[in-house]
């Protein structure tokens, strides 16, 4: 009998839940939440990308287009269609997560996601849910968009919509980690306008890194957003600056790292338990 007590008592410290080994209502009650979150303003989280996405199209056209060769043998619209897609999918993703976390430190309402049984991992998976579906619903927007006004029809759209998902889940991977740095808006702006912008725009999202100079074109080869890009941009219309799969494993290994720094945050409590 002492035995038997001895057993249930050391279950008890190592932390066994009574929920299993994953919290499913848990971590189902947390994605729900995030991605209701962003869903009941529509208009500012889905539409408005959007219709940015479709000024940076019209902007270009106008400007640029008519007097603009070809680019890798396809149409310049066509050929900057799928970067501008993936640039408005990884914003997205990033304001996702970061919001989410910022806000909820901000208003010291952080304890409601830190006091239910939820292990790290699972709190993680919640915020990526996401950042993952508003990422996708954007892109599946902007695609609508491509298919009916430009006539683009996806030459590979299995392959484009894994680049989405995982960009989405790599800017949303990385949005958690700087939500967790931030303990202000001000804060979270500066990451957004030093780190995020540069990152999509110096990534081959309006031209082919081809046409750079040595030393940029082998900084673009570093950035993972480069190979996100490009990755869509093959998916979309069938050709690429680099060889695809290639670029999944990149996007695949730097996903896997920024995860693993956002979990280890999370499950730490690094920031947020104070």
């Amino acid at each position: 009998m002492s035995d038997n007590n001895t057993q249930s008592s050391f279950r008890i410290e190592v932390g066994e839940r009574r929920f299993g080994r994953v919290n499913w209502l848990g971590l189902k009650t947390l994605a729900g939440r995030e991605i209701k979150r962003f869903l009941v303003v529509y208009t500012q989280t889905l539409l408005a990308p959007m219709v940015t996405a479709a000024l940076f199209l019209l902007i270009f056209s106008i400007a640029i287009g008519p007097r603009r060769g070809d680019v890798m043998g396809v149409p310049f619209m066509s050929f900057i269609a799928p970067g501008i897609m993936m640039m408005t999918v990884i914003q997205n993703a990033f304001a996702n997560t970061s919001s989410s976390i910022v806000i909820s430190k901000v208003q010291g309402n952080i304890v409601d996601t830190l006091m239910p049984p939820l292990s790290g991992f699972e709190i993680l998976l919640g915020y990526l849910a996401g950042a993952i579906a508003r990422g996708a619903l954007v892109a599946v927007g902007i695609g609508l968009g491509l298919v009916l006004v430009l006539g683009m029809v996806p030459a590979h759209p299995l392959v484009a919509l894994g680049f989405v998902i995982l960009g989405a889940a790599f800017l949303g991977g990385l949005g958690i980690v700087a939500g967790v740095f931030a303990d202000k808006f001000d804060q979270m702006a500066a990451i957004t306008n030093f780190v995020v912008t540069p990152l999509a725009f110096l990534s081959g999202t309006f031209y082919s890194v081809e046409a750079l100079p040595p030393v940029l074109y082998a900084i673009s080869h570093v950035n993972p957003v480069f190979y996100l890009i490009d990755g869509v941009r093959y998916g979309m219309i069938g050709v690429s600056d680099s060889d695809p799969a290639f670029g999944a494993l990149v996007c695949l290994g730097a996903t896997a790292v920024i995860v693993a720094l956002a979990w280890q945050m999370l499950r730490t409590g690094y920031r947020l338990k104070n």
